[in-house]
């Protein structure tokens, strides 16, 4: 069972929380403290279990349902696991822990842990903060496009199951057969979803207005996450125990619903049955990396936000290998959930599961809402299909918020003091402004801008930023020196193994996805529709709002400091912590009555004597900015 407390094995002691100056006796600290002044308690979470909860509902979203499943079976179906595995060993888990240590060490959300890490490449922490804002801007549609379709599930007949609706057109047809089908026919799923749920439009040219009732929907959507994260981690740490663990009962209840479905069995051994010669492309493994890569969360600023809030010795080595394997179990589980109702679809059309499988928004909002239509008792499938695409997509979304808000408070707390008062007030203003800002993805050309930013904001920006975040970390500080931060929190350090990844194996693979994805470039487009010239350019400007925060923040950093050129820029590429892992056990006490702002150590918070904690000046707690 989890617990708020941990030991190291062999010590009774309790363990003192490092960043609280507290004796013993006194209560333990549960929960966060919001209306603190700078220098006083970082808010944190009241159990272990909130923030693996809290890390499980982030890694494991839509993702996990509607692309690993399609990508497994388009590159190798079983044999793709075999690359899929092999780098989430070598990059996926490697990174993911040093995300969590870097936040958990530094107590600090992305800007405040790069700018302390490494002053020259802060700006990689704000580009991920930027990336993280325009996300959350459009992911939260797609949770609206959920409760539309659950809001339209109480009926029989489902609407997407019929023509005699007054979105559907004359090439409307419900015949499941694709031999007695023409070229123009569509399905009613199809329609429902163009036609009632987007009234889409010829092309982003045609871009419209807000439809009131999706506006509506995203604006229930945006409550909802607000009322998740409006005390912070102590309100997202009790909304978890049911976001976090519900959609499995749903996504176990879909899987054993399919497989008794006729046609099923195809389905599945499709998903499984290997094709080994495709082992010998790159872009197979560049689909695997850059699947574990964007599944886990790696340089979207969350991980590192999250485990901020954790314990000063909290054992962040199995919170990685926890949240990795449950993560990639899930997406297997999507898979066999999935496709077996593939195989049914394939099977009610007489046509093969290749032709029926597709991945992305036609696949949770199209082809799985129409086979749930043909069963037993639709409505119920339908209810508690857009329920688990809801839970799955929230927790990913107030996570995702929560990296905003992290920053905002950490680096402007006296401003928000001030002039908000409270932190409730700056959540609410955030999700207000990133609501405006998603309203352009529910016109009647929304779904083009929808594509648009998920390209050049999520993918295109994203590589080139972990990239520099990487090199910071593992280069610049150090993997060796981030081992040795690692054996202050834990008392243990890292195997040799994820030092060579950080140092060599993870940034190569992160270069070569990021070179391959530019050889790869091909022009946007959604559909049969090509978009224009200036609709590319608006993507790349997506892409370069977070891009340029690069060289923003070394100019800063630069600025900041004293001397020449040269002297500024060596003194940029210096960490503001202290490096006192080189020091010998005996000299971290001595080290600390000298300086008494430097963090204590594993050793030191370990032990009833514990040293007093930072004093509010102290450079743990400065802005990065």
């Amino acid at each position: 069972m989890l617990s708020s407390v941990w030991t190291q094995p062999g010590r009774e002691s309790k363990l003192r929380d490092p960043m609280l100056n507290k004796e013993d006796s006194e209560p333990e600290h549960r929960g966060p403290v919001h209306d603190t002044a700078p220098g006083e308690p970082r808010d944190q979470w009241a159990r272990k279990a909130e923030f693996l909860l809290a890390m499980v509902g982030y890694a494991v979203g839509l993702g996990n349902v509607w692309r690993f499943p399609y990508l497994c079976y388009k590159s190798g179906g079983g044999a793709f696991l075999i690359p899929y595995f092999l780098m989430l060993f070598l990059c996926g888990i490697p990174l993911l822990y040093m995300e969590l240590s870097v936040g958990q060490y530094t107590r600090q959300g992305p800007v405040g842990a790069l700018g302390k890490i490494c002053p020259l490449l802060k700006g990689a922490g704000l580009a991920t903060v930027v990336i993280t804002f325009l996300f959350s801007t459009y992911y939260n549609v797609i949770i609206t496009w959920a409760l539309y379709y659950l809001f339209n599930s109480f009926q029989d007949p489902l609407p997407w199951a019929t023509c005699n609706n007054y979105w559907n057109t004359l090439n409307c047809t419900t015949g499941l057969n694709r031999s007695t089908l023409t070229n123009d026919s569509t399905s009613p799923s199809n329609e429902f979803f163009d036609h009632n749920v987007l009234e889409i439009s010829s092309g982003i040219e045609d871009f419209g207005v807000p439809q009131w009732d999706l506006s509506l929907t995203l604006l229930l959507a945006w409550i909802i996450v607000y009322l998740c994260i409006f005390k912070g981690v102590k309100s997202t740490g009790k909304v978890v125990y049911f976001t976090a663990t519900f959609p499995y009962i749903v996504l176990i209840a879909l899987l054993v619903r399919g497989v008794t479905l006729p046609g099923a069995v195809d389905g599945i051994l499709f998903f499984l049955e290997p094709k080994w010669h495709l082992l010998g492309t790159a872009e197979v493994w560049m689909n695997a990396a850059a699947q574990n890569f964007n599944s886990i969360g790696i340089a979207f600023g969350g991980c590192i936000a999250l485990s901020s809030y954790n314990k000063f010795n909290n054992n962040v080595f199995k919170d990685t290998l926890m949240i990795a394997c449950v993560n990639s179990a899930t997406s297997l589980l999507a898979g066999f959930a999935i496709f077996s109702v593939m195989g049914y679809m394939a099977y009610l059309q007489n046509d093969t599961v290749e032709n029926v499988a597709t991945q992305g928004p036609g696949l949770a909002f199209v082809v799985y809402p129409s086979a749930i239509a043909t069963m037993p008792v639709s409505p119920l499938w339908a209810i508690l299909f857009f329920i688990m695409l809801l839970l799955l997509g929230i927790d990913s979304q107030f996570c995702t918020v929560e990296v905003i808000i992290t920053t905002l408070y950490d680096h402007f707390h006296p401003f928000i003091r001030r002039y908000l008062k409270r932190k409730e007030v700056l959540v609410l203003l955030v999700c207000c402004v990133s609501y405006l800002l998603g309203l352009p993805n529910i016109t009647q050309g929304g779904i083009y801008f929808f594509q648009l930013i998920d390209f050049y904001a999520a993918a295109i920006s994203l590589m080139v930023i972990a990239f520099f975040e990487v090199v910071a970390i593992s280069w610049i500080y150090g993997a060796n020196r981030l081992a040795r931060n690692i054996e202050e929190m834990t008392g243990n350090k890292p195997w040799l193994y994820f030092i060579v990844c950080w140092y060599g194996l993870s940034p190569i693979l992160i270069a070569g996805i990021m070179i391959f994805g530019f050889i790869q470039y091909t022009p946007m487009r959604y559909g049969d529709y090509y978009y224009p010239g200036w609709g590319q350019a608006i993507g790349w400007i997506i892409a370069c709002l977070s891009i340029i925060c690069l060289p923003i923040g070394a100019i800063h950093a630069l600025l900041q400091e004293e001397g020449g050129f040269v002297e500024r820029f060596k003194a940029t590429l210096r960490s503001k912590l202290p490096d006192r892992g080189s020091l010998p056990l005996e000299e971290f006490s001595r080290d600390q009555r000298k300086d008494p702002s430097l963090p204590p150590s594993y050793y030191e918070v370990s032990s009833p004597k514990a040293p007093p904690t930072a004093p509010p000046d102290s450079p743990m707690h400065e802005s990065a900015l």
